[in-house]
């Protein structure tokens, strides 16, 4: 039999300058040993193996051309479920009109309804009442973040108003201050004021106590270590804390043009509920939306204007 003479296997150990094992070696009969042919093994590509280690890595960085092709495909994906319910006819128009029901509806707006008027005079009202909720709770938060009495005498109070529903206050705005502008700027105040102070006093008390030692150790005063420390620290979140405020504010619109108001967008979505203007509606709330997202993305862009730092690329 020639079992004798078949080649035979021999492990070899990596030696001690190389990080990879050595390749096997085959004994022939004479008794002469050879390297075997190493087995070659197909490679990732390299650019598929870095979007792979990306996309699912944990806060991984990824191109702004995939970041906004993702986001398209977020709002598309909506839209097309949308488009496809009300074409074929599954549900009644009355209560889920199209698309392209809701586009005509939004050019009438324009050319009959004063479609601008309406935008200028919310975008106002929000604008106004929330401005005037972050001049006050500024300076309020960073003395509740601050210090421990201020935060004694005040939070606990802050914490029992704000569980308090906006729209119950509009009986009160109206008996103190009437049903002009400043009453629908007061409901949209009184809806975002309280959650702002105490996020920005959250956001205060997150600055690290050891930056607080230090500039005391160096000897800096009370004022100096709000002014140079504690403040610029917080002022990233700080501004996070605004931006989502904003949101806030247009969410309470509708509730405040409840008050004795001729015009403004929410104002238009209640009166089309009256007359069953479906259109209307789905259209008025998709331009809430839309000025909210514009409002959001110029947030944003300022926070990476003036914090270029937090967006760099580790």
């Amino acid at each position: 039999m020639m079992l004798g003479n078949r080649p035979k296997l021999v492990p070899v150990a990596p030696g001690p300058a190389s990080l990879e094992p050595a390749p096997p070696r085959i004994e022939e009969a004479g008794g002469t040993t050879v390297e075997a042919a190493p087995v070659e093994t197909p490679l990732e590509p390299p650019a598929a193996r870095r979007a792979r280690s990306t996309l699912w890595s944990i806060r991984g960085w990824i191109s702004q051309r995939r970041y906004w092709s993702l986001a398209a495909i977020g709002v598309a994906l909506p839209l097309a479920a949308w488009f496809a319910l009300s074409t074929l006819g599954t549900v009644n128009k009355v209560f889920l009109p199209g698309p392209f029901d809701v586009a005509r509806r939004v050019v009438t707006w324009y050319h009959n309804d004063d479609l601008v008027g309406d935008i200028e005079i919310s975008c106002y009202r929000v604008v106004a009442g929330w401005a005037l909720s972050a001049l006050i709770a500024l300076p309020l938060a960073l003395f509740i973040g601050t210090y421990r009495f201020v935060q004694a005498l005040l939070e606990p109070l802050t914490d029992f108003i704000r569980y308090m529903p906006a729209v119950a206050f509009i009986p009160l705005v109206m008996l103190w201050i009437g049903i002009d502008e400043g009453a629908k700027i007061a409901i949209i105040f009184i809806g975002t004021f309280f959650q702002m102070v105490l996020m920005m006093a959250e956001d205060v008390r997150r600055v690290p106590m050891t930056q607080i030692e230090a500039a005391q150790t160096m000897g800096a005063t009370r004022m100096e270590i709000i002014e140079k420390v504690i403040v610029p620290s917080a002022k990233p979140a700080l501004l996070d804390t605004l931006r989502i405020t904003m949101g806030w504010a247009w969410t309470y619109l509708v509730v405040a043009e409840l008050v004795a108001a001729n015009s403004g967008l929410g104002y238009a979505i209640i009166k089309a509920q009256r007359f069953l203007q479906t259109d209307k509606i789905f259209a008025g709330i998709i331009l809430i939306g839309a000025i909210g997202l514009a409002m959001d993305q110029g947030f944003r862009l300022i926070h990476r204007l003036a914090f270029p730092w937090l967006y760099k690329r580790s």
